[in-house]
């Protein structure tokens, strides 16, 4: 695949283990001076393979607007396992599994292509409703209501 990752739209890609996968490819500014991806970069390439995922099941920007929701993060880890560098090309998945409360684990892989696994982020997040400043109580239910392919966020 030779998408320009600026413009690259959402995509599947074949043999993927998560239900979601967005492609990156490392550009010369997300190096630090080590010659690698800096670590803030990781997090930025979870957070838009997040958003790309969200898309994909129907929940735009605008309708989680609309709806009076929002995700919001409650915690990140990252667990680095292989440097990237630049002009290496990486696919990073966006898993969910829910818990029986109001929050839900995303398990985000980041992978070379070639099959090498770069790094784990593992995010805790819930549902914000905007106008209580409170998660939802069932974000589970709220989710497979706004979505078209709930099956992506694990609802």
């Amino acid at each position: 695949m030779t998408a320009d990752p600026e413009t690259a739209a959402p995509q599947k890609l074949a043999g993927a283990e998560h239900p979601h996968l967005s492609r990156f490819a490392v550009r010369g500014y997300e190096i630090d001076a080590l010659g690698h991806v800096a670590h803030t970069v990781y997090m930025q390439y979870a957070e838009q393979a997040r958003w790309e995922c969200l898309a994909e099941a129907g929940l735009t920007l605008d309708r989680l607007l609309t709806a009076g929701v929002m995700p919001a993060m409650l915690e990140t880890t990252i667990s680095y396992r292989h440097e990237l560098r630049y002009g290496d090309v990486v696919d990073v998945g966006c898993e969910f599994h829910w818990g029986e409360r109001k929050t839900a684990r995303i398990v985000q892989r980041v992978t070379r292509t070639g099959g090498v696994f770069a790094a784990e982020v593992t995010s805790v997040s819930g549902l914000l409703d905007l106008s209580r400043r409170r998660l939802v109580e069932r974000p589970r239910e709220r989710l497979r209501e706004l979505a078209v392919a709930p099956e992506l966020l694990g609802v």
